[in-house]
């Protein structure tokens, strides 16, 4: 049995980690998602560890995407033993925005305005309690899918009854007020093991994809990072979030609220793919930390 699997989606999202992983002789396999079967009779785990580098995006990429599948396959795994790391516990919190929302608001965070609902119909009488401008969307997203903005109750109306409104795989969505991001950033706070590892004030012009990592900035989308320390109230509510989430390595999204300086907490990212060229925008390679994390994680179950 190997010491480490990687159970990956994207083909190019993990080149610096399997180079880092290399760099140290780690003893690890590559699992693509694509094709992966396995009888919950049988089917060891692969790795003493198993790293889930699923992507929430990957619906936009593939509809047999492992969504919902990998919920099973983690489970399976780590009842045969196996330490899975952001797990089905994790990918839970994950794949559900409008669970994210409440784990944050349970914490005494704040968040933005928003309903559920489950049925279109409902979209407008939701709306009626919130203020516009608004958003919909997905309550699975990735890569700022899902999501559209309406200004007035009319065009909201015409939306709805036209069926122009956002999906989401699981048929939930959200209805919830557009926040005006402070400076037009939002902070991305980064965790290891539910501890800070580093931050990013990240600007893309009103657009809703933010991903800062690499095969989103190829993509040649105008995002601008920049490496900050947010307030020590920030980085501890992003610690918070992380432990209450099972979170072993992921990214805590917050931006401050222009109309009265709230800072509010929206989204919880198990990928954190991080960032593209940390040497130019960190000073330091975050992957490095990563691999030190793996290998204590290995030893410790040996």
């Amino acid at each position: 049995m190997h010491d480490l699997a990687i159970f990956y989606e994207h083909p190019a999202w993990f080149a610096s980690l399997f180079a880092a992983l290399d760099a140290r002789g780690v003893d690890y396999v590559r699992i693509g998602i694509e094709g992966h079967r396995f009888d919950p009779a049988g089917a060891p785990p692969p790795a003493r560890v198993v790293f889930s580098r699923l992507a929430m995006s990957s619906f936009l990429r593939s509809p047999d995407h492992a969504i919902y599948y990998a919920h099973a396959l983690f489970a399976h795994w780590a009842g045969q033993g196996a330490r899975v790391i952001n797990g089905a516990d994790v990918l839970a919190v994950d794949a559900n925005k409008a669970r994210q929302l409440a784990l944050i608001t349970s914490l005494g965070l704040a968040v933005p305005a928003t309903r559920v609902v489950h049925r279109s119909v409902d979209i407008i009488a939701a709306a009626a309690e919130l203020r516009y401008p608004l958003v919909v969307k997905a309550n699975v997203g990735g890569s700022g899918a899902g999501i559209m903005r309406y200004d007035t109750p009319a065009e909201l109306a015409v939306a709805v009854a036209d069926k122009f409104l956002p999906t989401s795989i699981d048929g939930v969505l959200l209805v919830q007020e557009y926040v005006p991001a402070r400076d037009g950033v939002i902070t991305r706070i980064e965790t290891l093991d539910r501890r800070y590892l580093y931050a990013l004030d990240v600007a893309g012009g009103g657009a809703f994809d933010l991903c800062p990592a690499d095969a989103c900035v190829a993509d040649g989308k105008p995002i601008t990072m920049t490496k900050v320390d947010p307030d020590a109230t920030l980085i501890d509510a992003a610690e918070r979030i992380a432990a209450a989430a099972g979170l072993d390595i992921g990214g805590v999204e917050v931006m401050i609220d222009d109309r009265d300086g709230t800072p509010r907490f929206y989204d919880i990212n198990a990928l954190s793919n991080f960032v593209a060229k940390p040497l130019d925008v960190l000073g330091w390679d975050p992957h490095e930390r990563l691999v030190d994390y793996l290998v204590a994680e290995i030893e410790r179950g040996k």
